[in-house]
């Protein structure tokens, strides 16, 4: 690609990109007035992908609860919101570093191979921590070891997954899968948590990771399974020119700069309750590891909620003004949750925020999706997960130490309220988007 001079560059990106988006959105909406909820499903390689994909992330929704517990029966009362925080942000550290970096290799290879390499890497991560748990040798220190060579390999996993399930469905079929793949993911939050509990209740925490290792299995042969064109590696272009080229896209785009930024900020503000949420079941809630799990179901049902809601309401073209009351939601929740000292009260309000949580999640992800051309998808989505899971190590060593000084119910109060002003603030860049109300005539 030729350098342009700065003043010659900013006037064709400009001129571009709102007509390649409108383009690319208008051709999205054209075909998703006649789908079905389940139209994915007709495409065989998504049906692999996706029973796959739900086995595993059972699995891997068992270990995190199971790990959090763990933790806690390694530290004391005092430490216990310190170590969260920096093993949840040692965990997340990878994502931070490589992640940005990450989509150019997404764009130059096939996504499938890289899928399975990573999953491969993950089941032996999580067989280790069962060995390591089983031998009653487990410490703090080898947790956050695991979870940083974890963190490294869905720093390729996330955004190489996501970017895949164009190549599955096509993009006809694209709005249906992202509804799925959210319908899919906190369906797995919902068993995963409830089946934790009583797992490790009744094979212990070792069990728990061992069957989060043996899940994987499933996904992996769902990809293998696969029928999919061979990969024509890219060359010539130097992958320092490919990186800028999908940072310039995102530079002039301002709807997807604003989410993308709405998105750093609910991930170091918002989300980083859940590192607390173990402390608040034991010690707030009075609950053991079956509550514990019990909670993060309930977040996982209300975002299932939140994913039938969606579909419910088709491709409706005011999905910015969605996504802000998505995100308020989850916010004003998450303030709730923090006064808690009843499961009866916990749950709903949980529920709650996680219907919110899934409404800003699952549309921003859309609006994200239908804004980018195919071959830039890798790198755009790269930065997402960065900006997603990359910004967790910010969100849970500060909220670990905010905690620390303020409490645990301080920290998560103060962390909506920031996620909530940032959204509010951003608002006007996507609330009144109008790129799915297209006229017949388009569609035609």
């Amino acid at each position: 690609m030729p350098e342009l001079e700065p003043d010659q560059e900013i006037q064709e990106v400009d001129q571009e990109l709102p007509q390649q988006t409108a383009a690319i959105a208008g051709e999205a909406q054209c075909t998703s007035a006649s789908r079905s909820f389940l139209s994915a499903f007709k495409h065989r390689n998504y049906r692999l992908f996706f029973i796959g994909q739900l086995i595993s992330l059972t699995g891997t929704w068992l270990q995190i609860v199971a790990q959090s517990w763990l933790l806690l029966n390694l530290v004391s009362r005092a430490k216990a919101e310190l170590t969260l925080g920096i093993v949840s942000a040692i965990s997340s550290l990878p994502i931070l570093i490589f992640s940005f970096f990450a989509g150019v290799v997404i764009d130059r290879f096939s996504k499938r191979n890289i899928i399975v390499v990573t999953q491969i890497s993950a089941m032996l991560l999580a067989f280790a921590l069962a060995a390591l748990t089983n031998w009653h040798i487990v410490t703090v220190f080898q947790i956050a070891i695991i979870g940083f060579l974890l963190g490294t390999v869905n720093a390729l996993d996330a955004p190489a997954r996501q970017s895949f399930v164009i190549e599955m469905v096509g993009r006809e079929d694209l709005h249906n899968a992202i509804t799925l793949n959210s319908a899919m993911f906190n369906g797995a939050r919902i068993l995963g948590p409830a089946v934790a509990g009583f797992a490790v209740a009744a094979v212990g925490m070792a069990g728990a990771f061992f069957f989060n290792g043996v899940s994987f299995i499933a996904v992996i042969i769902g990809l293998l399974l696969m029928r999919v064109p061979p990969a024509q590696p890219k060359a010539g272009t130097s992958a320092w020119l490919e990186f800028k080229e999908g940072l310039r896209f995102i530079r002039y785009n301002r709807m997807v700069k604003a989410l993308l930024i709405m998105t750093g900020a609910v991930s170091i503000c918002a989300m980083p309750y859940a590192v607390l949420m173990p402390i608040l079941a034991r010690y707030n809630l009075h609950q053991e590891a079956q509550g514990f799990g019990y909670l993060f179901s309930a977040v996982g049902l209300g975002a299932l909620a939140g994913a039938f809601t969606l579909s419910a309401m088709g491709d409706f073209n005011w999905k910015g003004k969605m996504l802000l009351v998505g995100n308020l939601t989850f916010c004003v929740m998450l303030i709730l949750f923090s006064t808690a000292r009843s499961m009866s009260f916990a749950l709903p309000v949980l529920f709650v925020a996680g219907w919110g949580m899934m409404i800003n999640m699952a549309l921003t992800n859309t609006l994200i999706q239908v804004s980018v051309p195919d071959e830039l998808r890798g790198r755009v989505i790269s930065v997402y997960t960065f900006m997603f899971l990359g910004m967790t190590p910010v969100g849970s060593s500060t909220a670990g130490l905010l905690a620390d000084k303020v409490g645990v119910e301080g920290a998560i109060q103060l962390g909506a309220i920031l996620s909530a002003a940032v959204a509010l603030l951003l608002s006007p860049r996507f609330f009144h988007t109008k790129q799915t109300a297209l006229s017949s005539d388009q569609c035609r």
